[in-house]
């Protein structure tokens, strides 16, 4: 998430900023913008609004069909290929591979997988703004892919163990890539939405994980390879085969869209240049970099953002672990393991929806995370399978729409476009390495009840993502409203023009979201 700048030669690159009037209050700074809306022909001059409208409504219709069903595909393919070792699990892959002697052995690849995909975040941000899109997100897809396929091949825990520590490579640039690449071509008031509709991918992967696995697990066998590797070689070359089209599919920026016209074209850059959404809007300057890691907000979203990705990587790892130790086995655990993760997609969609149009994004985490907080309180307090698995609806329910309310969040009241990359990338990265607790933490010996992992989960629920945001939902809104008395008018007093556009939100009339 930290991309915050698109390749220098074009001219259509954009980044989406999430707060109102971006350096409306330093207006010497607008030449360098890449691009001006007054440099731009407008091909719907003379037309009335309702027209304009009209055609507007139109253009976006077209640019969500386009993009957001087949990243979405992405990130399907992305997020079942990393938790499908939970269901490869419970087809016997532990004992073909000599795990079962050490208790351990299974989290660590888990464990090494978030090592990795950690590490390479910053460089896959690297490569993003040196490749197109159409190059990236093919190259990795492939990549990750092929590695996938690999896996059903290992004979020995070391090999599976080196195909989890690629896999975290390769995988690594999808999720900060693609959220950069929508901020290329929606509003800031538009990207909420869609970055949830994005992000609930992830939930149906769950679905779509336990269902595949259960009919490939069948194919035990064949070729004299397990049920367990085929889940592996199939969704491999599944993922393989959508990279191929990528190449076809990805459309680098707005200004080279091959699905609009011309003219379509210029309505999309006029859209986002009179929403001042532009990456070229400030030269590189390295107080930004120390404006970030300064500004409290930053550690306070990622301490939210640690308490969101710990809990959705356990459960996603371990959904199929904590059915099995509910009693359930083989076909009926990965087929139980569907309707939670259906239920989540689709309130993380519906979240999603409700918080961009209330701007109360602040709330809307309170309320879900209440419901994980039941969802994992009934896991760990009952043996009982059916009081259990109601709880897995609850926690799915309560954690999956928080990722990227969170984000949204975080980047509707960080202003400044290296800034906001900084922070999220400090947010994004903080929260990722937290998969290294999510690994370790269900012990098969504290079956069905998991004390252990369920304890840490509510921890982290509790005191990250409740605690967290009732803190900075409190500091904002007293801010806010210092702001709006007029008690912060004369903090920029004595002030450059330069010093006040550093300044960032920081600045009196700069309304925080809550």
């Amino acid at each position: 998430m930290a991309d915050v700048k698109a390749p220098v030669d074009t001219h259509e690159d954009r980044s989406l900023s999430d707060v109102d009037n971006e350096k409306h209050h330093a207006h010497h700074h607008t030449a360098a913008i890449a691009e001006n809306l007054d440099d731009l022909d407008d091909p719907d001059a003379g037309k009335s609004a309702e027209e304009r409208a009209a055609i507007d409504k139109a253009l976006m219709r077209k640019v969500d069909l386009w993009l957001i069903p087949w990243l979405c595909l992405l990130y399907l393919l992305s997020f079942l290929d990393r938790t499908n070792i939970g269901n490869a699990r419970l087809a016997g892959m532990e004992k073909s591979l000599n795990m079962t002697k050490h208790p351990h052995y299974y989290n660590n690849t888990l464990t090494i997988f978030f090592i990795s995909y950690a590490l390479a975040e910053p460089v896959t941000n690297v490569l993003l703004k040196r490749l197109t899109p159409r190059v990236f997100f093919t190259g990795i897809i492939l990549t990750w892919g092929l590695i996938m396929t690999l896996m059903g091949l290992v004979t020995s825990y070391g090999g599976l163990l080196a195909c989890r520590w690629f896999l975290g490579l390769a995988e690594a640039g999808l999720f900060p890539g693609v959220n950069y690449y929508l901020s290329c071509w929606y509003k800031r008031s538009e990207l909420g939405v869609r970055a949830a509709t994005f992000f609930s991918a992830a939930a149906l992967a769950g679905s779509f994980g336990g269902l595949l696995a259960a009919a490939i697990a069948k194919m035990n066998g064949v070729g004299g390879k397990p049920g367990w590797a085929w889940i592996f070689i199939i969704e491999g070359i599944a993922t393989m085969f959508v990279g191929c089209f990528c190449w076809w599919m990805v459309f680098d920026w707005p200004a080279t869209a091959r699905f609009l016209s011309p003219e379509d074209r210029i309505r999309l850059r006029r859209r986002l240049a009179a929403d001042n959404q532009s990456s070229s809007a400030e030269e590189y300057d390295k107080r930004h970099i120390i404006a970030a890691l300064k500004d409290w907000k930053c550690y306070a979203y990622a301490f939210i953002y640690m308490g969101v990705l710990m809990p959705l990587y356990a459960f996603s790892l371990f959904l199929p672990t904590i059915l099995a130790g509910m009693g359930y086995a083989g076909t009926k655990a990965q087929l139980l393991s569907v309707p939670p993760y259906a239920c989540a997609a689709a309130m993380t969609i519906f979240v999603g929806w409700v918080a961009d149009r209330t701007r109360q994004r602040g709330l809307c985490n309170m309320v879900v995370v209440s419901f994980a907080i039941v969802g994992f309180t009934m896991l760990i307090s009952t043996k009982n399978p059916h009081i259990q698995y109601a709880g897995t609806f609850l926690g799915a329910m309560g954690i999956y729409p928080t990722i990227p309310n969170t984000l949204s969040w975080a980047s509707n009241n960080i202003e400044g476009v290296y800034k906001r990359g900084v922070i999220i990338g400090i947010v994004v990265g903080w929260g990722n390495l937290n998969g290294v607790v999510s690994s370790n933490i269900f012990l098969a010996e504290q079956k069905p009840r998991y004390w252990t992992g369920h304890g840490t989960v509510l921890g982290y629920l509790i005191v990250c993502v409740l605690g967290g945001t009732i803190f900075i939902y409190t500091k904002l809104r007293m801010e806010n409203k210092a702001r709006l008395s007029g008690k912060r008018d004369a903090m920029h007093a004595g002030k450059t023009d330069d010093q006040i556009w550093l300044a960032g939100d920081n600045r009196p009339d700069f309304i925080y979201t809550l």
